[in-house]
């Protein structure tokens, strides 16, 4: 019998890391699209940083920074009562740090390629900079949203070294599709395994068609 439960949290967490990264990384990738600061490659090397150092690595740090022994887990635990270590609040944490590049990249891309004398024109119609972007950049960078979302919820979907660091295997909680297939194999039980594996291979197969249907539509558009 088939739990489909890790699959459900699975979902649940790219879902909720994907809503969350949306609103942190529009100002992030705004900010980077459109400095002219000095300090922009140190700030680009520490947003890409996650894609390029191992999840096990960004797992300890994490566990360490959210543990009951650093400040920032002690305060949540006495003022809210939440434990960020080994629950799922310290995994949706753990997974926005490791998918952060994913979403800000393409966002930034489209910032950078938008078209200034719109900008202008909304600059010359005393539009301030907040309507600027929610307004007139925003919609008009719809296919990099939609590719960084996309892309952002199949790569939390596929999460394990960072999840299984800070939060353990805990069933229902923060036992994902990944940490199920891995036990599942531990325990020679290769028939779930190939279950849990298949949809996960399906859901990223309909995420990458959706982003290249998308670009090709954005490369169609452009030419017309």
């Amino acid at each position: 019998m088939i739990d489909y439960l890790p699959i459900i949290l699975s979902m649940k967490l790219s879902a909720i890391v994907t809503l969350v990264l949306f609103f942190i990384s529009v100002p992030v990738a705004y900010g980077l699209a459109f400095t002219k600061s000095r300090f922009k490659p140190i700030i680009e090397s520490i947003t890409t940083l996650p894609i390029v150092l191992p999840p096990t690595v960004i797992g300890f740090y994490l566990l360490v920074f959210l543990s009951q022994n650093s400040p920032v887990g002690l305060f949540f635990l006495n003022t809210f009562d939440i434990s960020l270590v080994f629950s799922f609040t310290g995994v949706i944490i753990a997974s926005c740090v490791y998918s952060f590049p994913f979403m800000v990249q393409p966002l930034q891309t489209g910032f950078e390629n938008i078209n200034k004398s719109i900008i202008e024109a909304s600059y010359v119609a005393k539009k301030s900079k907040f309507s600027t972007l929610v307004n007139v950049l925003l919609p008009n960078i719809k296919p990099n949203i939609i590719s960084a979302m996309v892309i952002t919820f199949a790569h939390t979907m596929g999460e394990f070294g960072v999840v299984l660091m800070v939060g353990g295997s805990i069933p229902g909680e923060t036992k994902v599709a990944a940490i199920a297939i891995y036990e599942e194999v531990e325990d020679l039980n290769y028939a779930a395994a190939h279950v849990y594996s298949g949809i996960l291979v399906l859901l990223s197969f309909f995420v990458l068609l959706t982003v290249y249907i998308v670009n090709q539509k954005k490369r169609s558009s452009v030419h017309v």
